[in-house]
């Protein structure tokens, strides 16, 4: 990928600074937490958790189904580079396939149902929490009976149980570059591939019930999601709301204080636009003290000028196409290249990279003082 080209805008107005507030991540409440080499500290199962997908659907989990993704958290949590990044989507994979349930398959496999599970199912020889298929070499019936070995393969890497083949998410050149819902699809490989994107915020929503982590534990530092340090304070509350609408749509003039609005062109919505998503977001992490305008061009002029070198992750990024004087595109700067945005009609709010915007000029302005 290559490196952004950055040309520094000499125009850009002074506003009003912000108060840099103390707000610091919740943790959640975990009696005998387990901490794992990803920084995640994984605590007591919910008994039950209600998420809505970007759709609009409500979806309810029961404890049954929470403590699959628990497992599912476990064993990412404790797998070399899969952050959290990779564990929300490996949630929206079993939520899609399975509703987080381990499913044996009698018509295929009469003996499956001789191993713990939550029912069954009958697709084609498919079973457990991915509905991985024996027969395309995913494992044994009794190796994909059990959730451990099935979270393991869905990860995949040097370490999983299938070396490559079939491909686990880190075998999947740039699985980090992808939608959230693409990556889930690349080791999935469903005829229906447009269905992960949909559990996106359900997937984030069990992760934050499930497990914490933050700058300030003594297990590690990685956002929620992102596979990226999350900065204390105002910054990292700020990272924290936005990322928790990723799987919303795109929709142009959506956004409010409180949550999405709108309808998208495409028929689905609410959601946010780019202004929308930093609006909502900054309002959010500073307890409602902070009203930006929904404009890109606007919200410009809040906060202080800062040099690209000096960019920190909570920092706004502002795009301008070749010779413009306002910028078309508004981004959370989340660390490591990666960006937190609402990008355009057709898409979610997702991560992205810096990198998507090559060649064009870039400003960097911080909200927290």
């Amino acid at each position: 990928m290559s490196k952004a080209v950055v040309a520094g805008v000499t125009a850009i107005l002074f506003g009003p600074a912000t108060v840099l507030l103390g707000l610091a991540v919740l943790l959640n409440p975990a009696a005998q937490a387990q901490c794992l080499p990803s920084g995640l500290v994984v605590g007591q199962t919910p008994a039950s958790l209600t998420a809505t997908r970007s759709d609009g659907i409500e979806v309810t989990l029961d404890k049954a189904q929470l403590t699959r993704a628990a497992t599912i958290v476990s064993v990412g949590g404790g797998t070399k580079d899969v952050g959290r990044d990779g564990i929300v989507i490996a949630l929206m994979a079993a939520l899609t396939e399975s509703s987080l349930r381990m499913l044996s398959n009698t018509s295929a496999y009469p003996d499956s149902a001789n191993y713990p599970n939550d029912g069954n199912g009958g697709d084609h020889d498919s079973l457990g929490l991915f509905q991985m298929r024996p027969s395309t070499g995913w494992g044994s019936v009794k190796n994909l009976m059990d959730a451990e070995y099935q979270a393991l393969a869905f990860y995949g890497g040097p370490n999983g149980p299938n070396h490559g083949s079939p491909r686990g998410l880190l075998d999947i050149p740039d699985w980090k570059l992808l939608p959230r819902g693409v990556a889930a699809q690349a080791v999935e490989v469903s005829a229906y591939p447009d269905r992960y994107a949909a559990y996106e915020p359900v997937a984030v929503a069990i992760l934050h019930a499930i497990a914490t982590g933050t700058s300030s534990d003594s297990c590690g530092d990685e956002a929620h999601g992102l596979g990226v340090p999350l900065p204390p304070g105002f910054a990292g509350a700020f990272i924290a709301a936005a990322e928790s609408q990723t799987g919303k749509p795109y929709v142009w003039g959506g956004g409010t204080y409180t949550g999405p609005s709108g309808i998208g062109s495409d028929g689905r919505g609410p959601g946010f636009d780019c202004s929308g998503l930093v609006l909502y977001a900054a309002y959010q992490a500073s307890g409602g003290k902070l009203k930006l305008p929904h404009y890109s061009g606007a919200q410009l002029a809040f906060g202080q000028t800062v040099a690209w070198d000096a960019k920190q992750p909570g920092d706004l990024i502002f795009f301008f196409h070749a010779g413009a004087s306002a910028p078309h595109h508004v981004a959370i700067y989340v660390g490591e290249g990666k960006i937190l945005q609402a990008p355009h009609t057709g898409d979610n709010v997702r991560l992205g990279m810096v990198a998507e915007f090559a060649g064009e000029t870039m400003a960097i302005r911080r909200l927290g003082g």
